[in-house]
């Protein structure tokens, strides 16, 4: 099996182990990542998921070898958005699910082409110091059908992604930081215990709470301010009345002068 999932109480970690092709994507991966990712949003004992890629390399992107056997556009046809419903799978496997839970992409390597549409999809990512990202199809006439051109622009602004969209450039760890493209950066080796640690941090928190400020957070594009403000009101206000009790606690002193260790 290319894919693996280890799991740590509340904390999933799903395992892409390609390492022999630096974790390029080839159908069973994609298939095996999806429904890995499906049950992860479907267990009600998971809070957060950490992404990894095994033997060094997060994801070098679609696999090239495989894609060298496909006769054409048609053969992507099982990719193709229905008029009504849920998306089907994408190429690169899990990069159209929306999940109702955090993911955190654990980077090592190369997170290039396909393989940084998928660190995109994550809600944060966590990048070693000699890990790097890139449009590195951009050589190949492959155009980014992952996600790539929607989810980057959000991240970095249009004028940065279209830099490194239209260019394909090398992108490292310290400009991926400065611009918005990474959260973390982590000694090399470092990046799953990284991840991990902050997966349990949200797990931590009362969960209905935390995934409701993420949907609003991920539901709020498109929408005017005023729309957006309804939509976080509409989705959060059951929440106020259950933080009642978050009020009660720190009444009663938790949490005062910073300290939360106990909460």
């Amino acid at each position: 099996m290319t894919v693996r999932i280890e799991k740590d109480g509340p904390v999933w970690i799903i395992v892409h182990a390609r390492p022999e092709a630096r974790n390029a994507m080839d159908p069973e991966s994609a298939e095996a990542l999806y429904q890995a990712f499906v049950d992860f949003d479907a267990d009600e004992s998971a809070a957060c998921a950490v992404f990894w890629g095994e033997g060094g390399a997060f994801c070098a992107g679609w696999d090239l070898k495989h894609a060298a056997t496909l006769s054409g556009a048609d053969a992507l046809d099982a990719f193709d958005f229905p008029k009504a419903g849920e998306p089907p799978m994408a190429a690169m496997g899990p990069s159209r699910l929306e999940l109702s839970k955090p993911v955190i992409a654990a980077v090592a390597g190369p997170a290039v082409a396909g393989g940084m549409e998928l660190a995109l999809w994550a809600d944060i990512r966590v990048m070693e110091e000699t890990a790097f990202m890139g449009v590195y199809c951009r050589r190949w006439g492959i155009p980014l059908i992952d996600g790539g051109t929607v989810r980057l622009p959000r991240l970095v602004g249009e004028g940065r992604a279209m830099d490194l969209i239209l260019t394909g450039r090398k992108v490292e760890a310290d400009e991926a930081l400065r611009i918005g493209l990474c959260e973390y950066v982590v000694p090399e080796g470092d990046s799953r215990a990284k991840a991990e640690a902050l997966a349990h941090e949200l797990s931590r928190f009362p969960q209905s709470c935390l995934r409701a400020d993420r949907h609003s957070v991920r539901n709020q594009r498109g929408l005017s301010e005023r729309e957006a403000l309804e939509q976080e009101w509409r989705n959060s206000k059951a929440e106020v009345s259950l933080g009642i009790k978050g009020a009660m606690e720190f009444a009663s002193g938790k949490g005062r002068g910073g300290n939360f260790d106990g909460v």
